[in-house]
């Protein structure tokens, strides 16, 4: 184990922030983590579990230790005609077990294909995408308790999964060391294309009966025409939630804006999407300098070079004022903040 110091971070973020860590590790075994905590608690110093930075905002040095997690590993647990469980090291990259997975034959989470990140950062946020969350298929997670420096088992029932939201946003918060995530995945394809994108990419290609392989190249090739490339421009995808309303309030924006697009969210809720909002409210292709919102993906702030942290942060926080003013919506930051 190596603990350096005084090291960029802007390799290790998306967003291409150029802000210093006061000591930075990478750690591929349990017993690295344990060492570094050790280093970090005789020091009295602050800890930062970092995955691959593709949802985190430096805006400032950060002046603890930076742990990089890069495990490596998948492991078939079990396997029988209709699924397969799966145990995958939390420092694999997300879109690489998607595609080794469908190569494999193991199917149901093609809609997730090409989102950023790595899988142990995947139920930290539960993410999702045209129609899935990556909560149906965790079976359950491993993680190392950072002031026992012990392994826990944890079951998906016990992480309290919710709208980009779990356990470890929460109680486990600053504690849980995401180590291994078991999946359960199924042999038999079920496709899901009720979002309007992938059928229309589908019905352009004259896709009929789409496959598993049909649905994660529709979701790679809309991903690919909407969201910029991390290495061409910094960014960390979507930088929002999008809001959930109660449908009274849904009702008044409807009545100035009949075309607004929506979503079930429960029986008196709804989902409105961040980033129609942003763009009806005029932000899309707003470009400050060295920062600004993305010309194809309202939902999208970009730093196109030599932003600094708070540049975004600040850009973050107009947008959210214009938004509850014209709409009475208070936007929340899907983008962790440092």
């Amino acid at each position: 184990m190596r603990i350096e110091e005084n090291i960029s971070l802007q390799p290790f973020n998306t967003f291409g922030i150029g802000e210093t860590a006061a000591y930075f590790c990478e750690a591929s075994t349990m017993e690295q983590v344990r060492l570094a905590l050790a280093f970090a608690k005789e020091k009295g110093l602050e800890k930062l579990i970092l995955g691959s930075g593709s949802n985190i905002l430096f805006t400032r040095p950060f002046d603890g230790l930076i742990l990089h997690i890069n495990n490596k590993g998948i492991e078939v647990l079990s396997e029988d005609e209709e699924q397969v469980v799966v145990r995958v090291a939390a420092g694999e990259n997300w879109h690489q077990l998607v595609m080794t997975s469908l190569k494999n034959g193991w199917y149901g989470m093609e809609n997730l294909s090409l989102i950023p990140g790595s899988v142990g950062a995947a139920p930290i946020q539960n993410i999702g995408a045209y129609g899935v969350e990556v909560r149906q298929f965790v079976r359950a997670i491993t993680y190392l308790d950072s002031e026992t420096c012990q392994p826990e088992h944890i079951l998906a029932e016990q992480c309290n999964f919710g709208y980009r939201d779990s356990i470890f946003k929460h109680e486990l918060k600053g504690r849980a060391i995401i180590w291994a995530v078991e999946f359960t995945l199924h042999k038999n394809p079920a496709p899901k294309t009720e979002y309007g994108d992938i059928r229309k990419v589908l019905e352009d290609k004259g896709i009929g009966h789409p496959g598993p392989h049909d649905i994660a190249e529709a979701v790679i090739a809309i991903r690919r025409s909407k969201l910029p490339d991390p290495a061409e421009i910094g960014n960390a995808g979507s930088f929002f939630k999008n809001p959930v309303v109660v449908r009274n309030i849904f009702e008044q924006i409807k009545i100035q804006f009949p075309e607004v697009p929506s979503y079930p969210a429960g029986s008196d809720t709804v989902k409105i999407p961040a980033g129609w909002l942003i763009e009806k409210a005029g932000w899309k292709g707003r470009r400050f300098g060295s920062h600004g919102v993305h010309e194809r993906q309202a939902l999208v702030i970009v730093n196109y070079g030599g932003a600094s942290g708070n540049d975004i942060l600040r850009l973050s926080q107009d947008i959210q004022a214009d938004i509850l003013q014209k709409f009475g919506i208070q936007l929340q930051a899907e983008v962790n903040m440092v």
